[in-house]
């Protein structure tokens, strides 16, 4: 069995090269880049999140969960990992929830402009009908009458419903919206992977390979998604 060291080298050789896995340094577990957050430390000595993996440096990898990041702040891990004094604001899980909402939104602004959105139960039906529904939107306000309609387009296809209808019809230009869906694309994927993150920093329960995104469905059974 490859000690400690051996794996860290092995992982951060993955990283320089855009390898698709990354190391926690809380849990030291390898997991895809889909279900952790990539931080990084600025010049200043600031960790900064880097939602949208490009910032220059070196990686800091946290599994996208709430007690893992509020371990990570406890045990002072970001500085020990950058082997030097950083900077760490206190509302890091809060502004990280924020940050990942707003990238959601944001996913589904650009789908909507791009064709490849649409809201509204009666448009969802319709995409779904025609094949067109990728990966269906519900709010997390939603309720039981609306998560069993959401459940019955779904089925077995990715339910995101971890998002606020504000947020959702702030992304279609209203005031709220409750039922979405998007076509199969990069903007997608960019939605699963930041709402996976999201449920994790909400405190919803996470595995490699789904995670329960907000309240249960009307069949009571969780709503999942896939991550990428």
């Amino acid at each position: 069995m490859a000690d400690g060291r051996h794996t860290d080298a092995i992982t951060d050789a993955a990283d320089a090269a855009g390898g698709p896995d990354r190391r926690c340094l809380v849990t030291r577990s390898v997991r895809p880049k889909a279900e952790l957050i990539r931080f990084v430390v600025g010049p200043d000595g600031a960790v900064v999140p880097d939602l949208a993996e490009r910032l220059p440096g070196r990686g800091l990898w946290l599994t996208a969960d709430r007690a893992v990041l509020e371990r990570a702040l406890a045990r002072n891990a970001f500085a020990k990992a950058a082997r030097r004094l950083v900077t760490v604001d206190s509302d890091l899980p809060d502004r990280l929830i924020h940050m990942l909402t707003a990238r959601c939104g944001d996913a589904m602004g650009l789908a909507r402009r791009a064709g490849q959105a649409v809201a509204g139960f009666e448009k969802v039906r319709a995409w779904t009908n025609a094949g067109r529904a990728a990966v269906y939107v519900l709010a997390r306000e939603a309720t039981a009458n609306a998560r069993d309609k959401a459940a019955g387009l779904a089925r077995g296809h990715p339910l995101v419903d971890c998002l606020p209808a504000a947020t959702i019809g702030a992304a279609f230009g209203r005031e709220d919206a409750v039922h979405a869906a998007l076509a199969d694309g990069g903007l997608a994927r960019r939605l699963q992977t930041d709402a996976f993150r999201l449920a994790g920093l909400l405190g919803l329960s996470t595995t490699a390979q789904a995670t329960t995104m907000g309240p249960q469905r009307g069949d009571g059974r969780p709503a999942l998604v896939k991550p990428m």
